[in-house]
């Protein structure tokens, strides 16, 4: 196993190929929410930071726009062999700053990103920049420079999936990664600048929404924004680049339904989606978190999604054994314990888990496994993404009824 040493250049930006100290003096310590210790303390970017990396990546872009596929394809393959070589630094970055537990930091969480790195040089390989149609030519073209804004549950999957479409496409462009999990962002870095990606062309500014996200969904030198987060943040950022009639990529918040049907082996079912669901703690906008099971079997299926909860082991993200570990932050811990609460006032059934830690975890943002039967659809637990190891279960009629709902 790979234990977590934070980067030296944990406290700097990257812009324009080198390591660089931040022009702002805030600062921000990452907490390891596994120990509710800081585990690294970093900068908090400047609208001048910002400035500085768009300018970088707007200088890049008139080279880097015009490599061929060739050339892209190799910086690609670097990429990918570097990334490959420090997957278990990676993990234990992601492990430190989030909380995932080992197994899933490594085979998912770091995994994830080497996936889209291999996606997108793939998909480069057969894509065609130019078509004939007719007497028109039609040229697909790099559309700028991007601004990656992107979330803390699953930070490297993120980052790959607009890092490595923007390289295979010609784009240049500023990463700000979530201030929450930023570490292994750095790490990213890195890989990028020992891979020999041109000076530039990658940009890493850390920093809040307010001081490095407005700025940069705002700039006037940047041309796309792909945004991964919350619906509120992902209207302020609509908001922001709307008057430069920015290109917009975003990916926001969900409440999954999932439709168990009268026919399915409804234990198996049930059980394998709850550990579906609490997989990464319950912190993926994919999680199966909305359960539709039929009324008449509400009581066998809660009972199933009972026994199933009772099976996850919530502990230490280094232990042996361990199905999750805390959710990310101090913050994110009370907002689930509010809406369990709430679900509990509503008159919701609790037939596993409820509201404070597991027994015997003190210390770390842990949540008890809950699930929560005969929901009905007006409950504000069936209808906020709880974003936690939280499973609702309503029932449903027929399958019109289910569809409806």
């Amino acid at each position: 196993m790979t234990t977590f040493d934070a980067s030296p250049h944990v406290g700097q930006f990257y812009i324009g190929g080198s390591w660089v100290d931040p022009k702002s003096s805030d600062r921000l310590d990452v907490i390891n929410p596994a120990t509710e210790e800081p585990v690294a303390t970093i900068a908090l970017g400047s609208a001048n930071d910002v400035d500085d990396a768009v300018a970088a990546a707007k200088a890049a872009f008139a080279t880097y726009s015009t490599t061929t596929k060739d050339e892209r394809l190799a910086l690609l393959d670097s990429i990918i062999g570097v990334y490959t070589s420090r997957l278990g630094d990676l993990a234990a970055a992601i492990s430190a700053e989030m909380g995932a537990p080992m197994w899933l930091a490594t085979h998912a969480q770091a995994a994830a990103g080497l996936a889209h790195l291999a996606t997108a040089r793939a998909v480069l390989a057969d894509f065609e920049f130019e078509e004939q149609r007719g007497t028109s030519l039609i040229v697909s073209e790099p559309a700028g420079v991007c601004a990656l804004i992107t979330p803390w549950n699953w930070p490297l999957n993120q980052i790959a999936c607009k890092v490595g479409p923007a390289l295979a496409a010609g784009c240049t462009m500023v990463l700000k990664p979530s201030e929450v999990a930023p570490l292994s962002a750095v790490l990213f870095a890195e890989i990028l600048d020992a891979a020999g990606v041109p000076a530039g062309v990658f940009n890493l500014v850390q920093g809040d929404g307010q001081g490095v996200g407005s700025v940069l969904s705002s700039h006037p030198d940047v041309d796309m924004v792909s945004f991964t987060g919350s619906t509120r943040a992902g209207i302020e950022v609509a908001r922001n680049a709307a008057p430069t009639v920015k290109r917009i990529a975003q990916e926001l918040g969900g409440k999954s339904a999932n439709i168990v049907l009268d026919d399915a082996d409804l234990a198996a079912v049930v059980a394998r989606d709850v550990q579906s669901m609490c997989m990464n703690s319950g912190q993926s906008c994919n999680a199966p978190s909305r359960m539709l099971v039929p009324a008449a079997r509400m009581e066998e299926a809660a009972a199933a999604a009972a026994a199933a909860a009772a099976q996850i082991v919530v502990g230490d993200p280094q232990g042996e054994g361990t199905t999750i570990g805390p959710v990310v932050s101090e913050v994110q811990y009370d907002r689930i314990q509010r809406l369990i609460e709430k679900g509990i006032g509503e008159g919701a059934q609790v037939v596993a888990g409820g509201p404070g830690k597991p027994e015997g975890l003190d210390t770390g943002y842990y949540v008890r496994p809950t699930v929560f039967a005969n929901v009905t659809n007006d409950m504000t637990i069936a209808r906020e993404e709880i974003f936690g190891p939280v499973l609702v279960m309503i029932g449903y009629e027929d399958d019109d009824d289910a569809v409806r709902i």
